[in-house]
């Protein structure tokens, strides 16, 4: 069994063609065939603008005497 994955082309009468060398040996063969179309991405991803959540914290204090101190309770 040989997995063999290409791309090719499908011409203006909608026939696919193909030649794909196998070292196989003569015989029957079953065969499966997959068409997945091949689009360019007409939309250019766009990465997620995280300005609206972005903020800074002021922190007045000692943090880790601040978790300490919360820890403690429970």
């Amino acid at each position: 069994m040989e997995v063999l994955q290409l791309t090719t082309i499908i011409d203006e009468a909608g026939h696919l063609c193909l030649d794909v060398p196998t070292q196989l040996v003569p015989g029957q063969v079953n065969i499966v065939l997959v068409i997945n179309p091949v689009q360019p991405s007409l939309v250019p991803k766009r990465n997620y603008d995280f300005s609206d959540l972005v903020g800074r914290l002021t922190w007045q204090g000692d943090a880790v005497t601040t978790q300490r101190a919360l820890r403690d309770e429970w």
